[in-house]
């Protein structure tokens, strides 16, 4: 299944090692500007689905979306909440997108985890997020989820853990991010993704500055080499980015560095760089860079 003319401009950008400059489907309900993060918030919620627990804490919940009027079993998109790992934002904002996603045929789970605020942090933030992953085999006793094609997706500091999540089969009994049997990723989607954490921290208020170091705090001297994309390459699975070029928080510079990184090292990698969006838009359904993402989903999972 293809968007035939993003199809086309996917192959070309692959034939040439680039990226994909889109400006968006013309006429969507967010498409007339850069959005600010008070436009993500005032995006249409659709109706609402009971939280779903992968833990005893309250932020250790999820949301699945199933695709409407037909049977599964359906692939999986895991959606991971960014905007610094602060407590102060959780997963509702990604609701739009979910259920949107869902529309495509794919099942969607959209997870929260906790802070280092709220008890998150090194290691309670990727423990988290590695848990409800997992939770999917959980959830698959109940719901059509086909479990082979599974996909992580993350907004932001979220795009960082999702690319994290993709290297835990490497870890070794006694890490203290180790936790046996990981489920399987067939690949990663990074919307206006953090890759490199090194990056991040020195751009101070410009992208996540100072909370890089919370979310490390009391973390052994080497754990951001450990969690940062930038130093774990080959991730080996294959990674798509939606990424916008006015993007002020993750620069299209650092994505772009970790990109060709990654294709040096052997992973397979798709971007997507819209020229008229920033760093919201990726989360954002029917915005410039909608037609980029559907794209992403249909070809990490309904091919």
């Amino acid at each position: 299944m293809k968007l035939p003319a993003l199809a086309a401009v996917f192959a070309s950008a692959a034939l040439a090692g680039c990226a994909v400059t889109d400006s968006g489907p013309p006429g969507g309900p967010v498409d007339a500007g850069v959005l600010e993060w008070r436009d993500l918030r005032r995006l249409p919620q659709p109706a609402p689905v009971p939280p779903l627990s992968y833990g005893t804490e309250p932020h250790q919940t999820g949301e699945l979306r199933l695709p409407p009027g037909v049977p599964g079993p359906f692939p999986v998109l895991v959606l991971v909440r960014g905007l610094c790992w602060e407590a102060a934002v959780d997963r509702d904002y990604l609701r739009p997108l979910a259920d949107a996603l869902a529309t495509l045929g794919v099942a969607t789970w959209t997870v929260d985890y906790r802070s280092p605020e709220n008890g998150g942090g090194w290691p309670g933030t990727f423990l988290d997020v590695a848990r409800a992953t997992d939770h999917l085999r959980v959830l698959a006793q109940t719901y059509p989820l086909d479990l082979g094609r599974v996909v992580v997706a993350g907004h932001a500091s979220g795009g960082q853990l999702a690319l994290w999540l993709a290297t835990r089969r490497r870890l070794k009994q006694g890490d203290a991010l180790f936790i046996r049997d990981p489920l399987a990723v067939r690949g990663v989607i990074g919307l206006a993704a953090i890759t490199d954490l090194d990056a991040q921290r020195d751009a101070g208020d410009a992208g996540c500055g100072d909370a890089v170091d919370a979310l490390l705090a009391g973390a052994p001297d080497d754990a951001l080499k450990r969690v940062s994309p930038a130093s774990l390459l080959p991730l080996g699975v294959p990674q798509w980015f939606v990424h916008g070029a006015l993007d002020t928080r993750v620069p299209e510079a650092e994505i772009m560095a970790y990109v060709e990184r990654a294709r040096r090292r052997g992973d397979a990698v798709t971007v997507g760089i819209t020229s008229a969006a920033g760093h919201y838009e990726p989360a954002a359904p029917g915005s410039a860079t909608w037609m980029t993402l559907q794209q992403a989903v249909i070809d990490s999972l309904l091919e």
